[in-house]
């Protein structure tokens, strides 16, 4: 069988860590959660055994796809065919550990700790119909997004008053709530909320933009990860938005990425915001694939 099921970061990424950095747009979400298991430890996500998998159309040859569990949160595709999303749903569903699974001892999470998978359209959603085709349960989709590349980074059509800096400790309060109200606004979570604003701060990947003196938007820029850094999250709260804080502020984070030696800047986008979809196509983004969260339901 062509999956393999770890609980084993180093051995995932020994096995699938050339194929994710082959293919870092349409695996970058892996390569982040990746990264970040590896300087915090396997629990940074939850108190869950973490999971990982990858997939080879022969048994001897290359990898083709792969996805990571990190419980509570659902799993997440990275770039694979239908037919091998099809098979990992129906592996996960029926044995967990896909008769195969390498690593520490932990097993991986049963079928009743998957709630729902996100990744790319195509691939998730033939996951999630195998998915319920195995367990009699249903699927559906949670949220549309689109993930986009940088092609030429262009200033904002209607360039905002104000400035970019970097965030600092003093924005620290600032940027916590803005980071709550960001996650309650999308219905996410953001793991260790405060760390996250304490870790990004310092290894100045958090964006300010300031008008007369005053913080009006935020925009993060990851660690470039095999050549790949990815914005988010971008947010401007509600009093100050329609003013192009938001382009602004992406625009200057996108360039910070370049400056750090990206070669592909990513983005997601919510397909139900029509207004962050147009401006950062305005800004040089352009789209790469759609994407899916699905939920599993009774």
């Amino acid at each position: 069988m062509p999956w393999t099921i770890s609980s084993s970061l180093d051995e995932f990424r020994a096995r699938a860590g050339e194929f994710l950095a082959a293919h870092p747009a349409r695996n970058t979400v892996l390569l982040t959660i990746t990264d970040r298991l590896a300087t915090s430890g396997p629990h940074y996500y939850g108190d869950g055994v973490p999971v990982f998998g990858w997939w080879r159309a022969e048994p001897e040859g290359p990898v083709g796809g792969a996805f990571v569990h990190t419980p509570p949160f659902t799993p997440r595709l990275g770039l694979m065919p239908e037919s091998a999303a099809a098979e990992l749903a129906t592996e996960l569903a029926t044995d967990p550990a896909g008769g195969r699974e390498t690593g520490p001892a932990a097993a991986p999470a049963g079928p009743a700790a998957i709630t729902g998978a996100g990744g790319g359209a195509a691939a998730t959603l033939a996951f999630g119909a195998a998915w319920a085709g195995a367990t009699g349960t249903t699927s559906t989709v949670r949220t549309n997004e689109r993930l986009y590349r940088l092609g030429e980074l262009t200033d904002p059509p209607r360039p905002p008053s104000g400035r970019s800096r970097l965030a600092a400790a003093d924005d620290r309060e600032l940027l916590i709530r803005w980071f709550a109200e960001f996650a309650e606004e999308v219905d996410i979570r953001i793991p260790n909320l405060a760390t996250a604003v304490d870790d990004r701060t310092a290894a100045g990947q958090l964006h300010l933009w300031e008008d007369d003196g005053r913080p009006v938007a935020v925009a993060g820029a990851s660690a470039v990860i095999a050549g790949m850094s990815r914005i988010g999250p971008v947010y401007t709260p509600a009093d100050a938005r329609g003013r192009g804080y938001a382009s602004g502020v992406t625009a200057a984070a996108s360039a910070a990425a370049l400056a750090l030696g990206a070669a592909e800047v990513l983005l997601y986008t919510d397909l139900a915001n029509p207004t962050s979809n147009s401006i950062y196509q305005q800004i040089g983004y352009r789209p790469v694939e759609d994407c899916v969260e699905l939920a599993f339901g009774d």
